[in-house]
């Protein structure tokens, strides 16, 4: 608001009244006014914010994006964001693949479950799609004629987070038509989320934050078979973070799932031992280098 009665200070009262009546502001004729900016303040003070930003994109105001200071509560914590895009027909399945993808690490927003009736529902579904890590569009017949999935699509797009989808009668089109698609004809909630889980743990712009997910995963262990399972995430991994060294030893010692788990202690300090040689190989290949 400061700003914007700053760029409209040196304009004349006519053309100033002109453009607070162009994005719906008051006027007022009442005198005096101490000076022009007091009266733009008093004519913006109940602007919507909305009206606010474009006014101030008008004047030429630059606004710098910056992420949301608080986590949105539908988002689990610790977990890969993932927005699922679909039609108000096909919540169910939407809700059943949400609840699959849990095990996975994966916290899925899905509109019709995580929108409560008293929120301003296209404000929770913005500050989902500005936080979410990647969005996956459900692709039944009829989703294209939908005058919000296309938007959602476009603005993950925008953001350039992955963006996938998963055929279930209508084929991938326009932008997204480029990215392979999952196939989800005759397939579970379960086995689909199988599918993103693979790929999104093996996708460059979000496999580090599949690695974090995974280690946490694996910390918080509640079976033998889900720590079994869970080490063999980790020994598919394609980066590793210094830290997981010492947290998967922490693991062992402290999560008795883990440490009685058949082999796993073992194939836990394998993969340590792998690593560790690794960042050892990358160190001396960079010093040969470097004396070269």
């Amino acid at each position: 608001m400061k700003e914007i009665a700053k760029r409209l200070d040196d304009e004349e009262w006519p053309l100033i009244d002109a453009t607070l009546t162009q994005f719906s502001l008051p006027c007022s004729d009442q005198d005096p006014w101490t000076s022009k900016s007091a009266y733009v303040l008093a004519m913006t003070q109940r602007a919507a914010d909305s009206v606010l930003i474009d006014l101030g994109q008008h004047l030429g105001f630059q606004l710098e994006q910056s992420e949301p200071r608080v986590e949105p509560p539908f988002w689990r914590k610790g977990m890969l964001k993932l927005f699922i895009t679909h039609l108000a027909t096909n919540r169910k399945f939407a809700a059943e693949l949400q609840d699959a993808l849990l095990a996975f690490g994966i916290s899925g927003f899905v509109a019709h479950n995580d929108i409560e009736p008293i929120q301003e529902w296209q404000t929770v579904i913005l500050t989902a799609l500005a936080t979410c890590d990647a969005l996956v569009a459900l692709l039944y017949p009829g989703f294209h004629q939908s005058n919000w999935t296309d938007q959602e699509i476009g603005y993950a797009m925008g953001r350039g987070v992955p963006v996938s989808s998963i055929r279930f009668g209508e084929d991938p089109y326009g932008f997204i038509g480029r990215f392979q698609a999952f196939d989800g004809r005759g397939k579970t909630a379960a086995q689909l989320a199988r599918e993103i889980f693979d790929a999104y743990r093996k996708h460059r712009q979000t496999r580090e934050l599949m690695a974090e997910v995974l280690v946490t995963l694996f910390e918080e262990s509640h079976s033998f078979a889900i720590a079994k399972a869970r080490i063999g995430y980790l020994e598919e991994l394609e980066t590793w973070d210094q830290s997981f060294s010492a947290r998967l030893q922490d693991a062992v010692r402290k999560n008795s799932q883990i440490a009685d788990s058949f082999h796993v202690p073992e194939r836990v300090r394998a993969l340590i031992t792998k690593w560790t040689q690794a960042g050892v190989r990358s160190a001396n290949a960079n010093g040969e280098r470097a004396g070269a």
